[in-house]
């Protein structure tokens, strides 16, 4: 054997599970065909997050008055904003391949396909000279991600002109001056929020009743007023007839309402959802089973084949950077005969829009569609000390309990900063809490955390400063 461990894509499942691999003894090999880090580092998460602290403090210089603050001739140059971006995507890119060399993992740039072989599938990458490479492992571990989806047949495919993905919004020349979001999903979202602060005229298109549809309906709702405010214009319930693009733009004819309606723009941000990475890798020779795109796997990663694993992205929704890291670890420490059990911890979802977004658990209709008894509670930001002062007092904290034991088993938020709180509540629902343990915690004064304690107590008729 070449080796005990080979990953194949190196985003934060993949470079993950390999250095978890490498600090429990396996012999281990990661395999990229573009860069380290993967979409996320490079295209994804983190490059979209610094476009959107950009375009936030450059939103919060119109508010300096708010403060008792003056600025005058505020203005921004975009080129800088998006050289930021890419700055930080290469930084990052530069610490993941220090990661490999510390851990003595081979890094192996080319493409992988696999053949039938035992105790694994034998890979074959072919390099950037043309070359192949044979190698083989006890175990392989899919971790190729996935990419932006298209629809051909409306017109929904991208061209690297008119009609964008995540990637094209991330490097453009300019801001468009007029933008149309196809899907108010996270990525949707998060670009219309960017480029709406930065001055361009946005529209976002929604197949379903509401944005955000995977979101609590009560901070959707929320989500869109507040949007709304900000200037964004929103289409919900629209069925796309066709996207046309032109030498001057794009026309998107669409139905909503019942009514017909053609829109002009600029440029179209195609936001419609993601496709699994499983082409042309020989998974179909190999009996791996394939569904929407996704790799079937057991709770561990495990997909039939023997010696043969799939996490994150590939393996199916969320369709979350921090879910394909904690898979990738799940699964080789399952492999090293670590983990007996296949219980899986809580994954909370983050929308980095302005406001935040975030959840974790069953939202209240999921909760009642699955028969449970449920106590709800909820705590506005426009009453936390800490948010007026911050002059943050937009949105609330809204909490789901099991009515009979007490668990806790939703949390949903949106407002300032609620993407570093949900951690809290991803470890009360790990760690099996209930409203006895989230009420009896003390929470430092003044915090916008304070929101999450009075959250729980109003669930069960104790909120104090409501």
């Amino acid at each position: 054997m070449d080796f005990d461990v080979i990953v194949i894509g190196s985003g934060p499942g993949g470079y993950v599970t390999a250095i978890r691999a490498a600090q429990l003894g396996f012999k281990t090999a990661i395999i990229e065909r573009e860069l380290l880090g993967g979409i996320c580092l490079n295209w994804g998460c983190i490059p979209t997050k610094a476009l959107l602290k950009s375009a936030e403090v450059y939103e919060q210089l119109s508010h300096l008055s708010d403060y008792g603050l003056k600025v005058e001739g505020a203005s921004f140059d975009f080129d800088a904003v998006v050289k930021r971006s890419r700055g930080v995507s290469t930084q990052l890119n530069s610490g993941v391949a220090f990661l490999m060399k510390k851990h003595k993992i081979e890094v192996i740039e080319g493409v992988a396909r696999l053949e039938k072989a035992t105790p694994a599938p034998r890979v074959i990458v072919t390099q950037a000279a043309g070359a192949n490479r044979t190698l083989t492992a006890k175990h392989v571990i899919l971790a190729t991600g996935a990419r932006a989806r298209t629809l051909p047949a409306v017109g929904l495919v991208p061209d690297g002109e008119r009609i964008w993905t995540y990637r094209e919004a991330l490097v453009p020349k300019s801001a468009p001056k007029t933008l149309l979001v196809i899907g108010s999903g996270a990525i949707g979202i998060e670009f219309a929020s960017f480029y709406r602060a930065l001055g361009s005229e946005v529209t976002v298109i929604e197949s379903l009743p509401r944005i955000l549809p995977v979101e609590d309906e009560e901070v959707s709702k929320a989500a869109q007023k507040a949007f709304e405010k900000r200037g964004l214009k929103f289409r919900v319930g629209a069925t796309i007839r066709k996207l046309n693009t032109s030498k001057t733009g794009v026309s998107l004819e669409l139905e909503a309402g019942g009514k017909s309606e053609t829109l002009q723009a600029d440029i179209a941000i195609v936001a419609v959802g993601i496709v699994g990475n499983v082409e042309d890798m020989g998974l179909e020779v190999l009996g791996v089973k394939i569904e929407r795109t996704h790799v079937v796997t057991d709770s561990f990663g495990a997909t039939g084949v023997p010696g043969l694993y799939a996490i994150g992205d590939v393996a199916g929704p969320p369709w979350l950077a921090h879910k394909a890291s904690h898979e990738g670890v799940h699964c080789i420490e399952h492999i090293a005969g670590l983990r007996s059990s296949n219980l899986t911890a809580p994954i909370p979802g983050c929308t980095y829009s302005t406001p935040q977004i975030a959840s974790i658990g069953l939202t209240e209709a999921q909760a009642k569609a699955n028969g449970l008894e449920i106590k709800v509670g909820r705590f506005p930001f426009r009453v936390n000390g800490k948010a007026i002062a911050s002059g943050e007092t937009e949105g609330f904290v809204k909490t789901i309990f099991d009515a009979k034991t007490g668990a806790l088993i939703g949390a949903h938020m949106i407002g300032a900063e609620v993407t570093e709180m949900i951690q809290g509540y991803a470890l009360a629902m790990t760690l099996e809490a209930t409203e006895a343990e989230l009420q009896t915690t003390v929470y430092p004064h003044p915090t916008m955390s304070e929101a999450m304690h009075e959250s729980a107590l109003d669930a069960f008729g104790k909120v104090l400063h409501i």
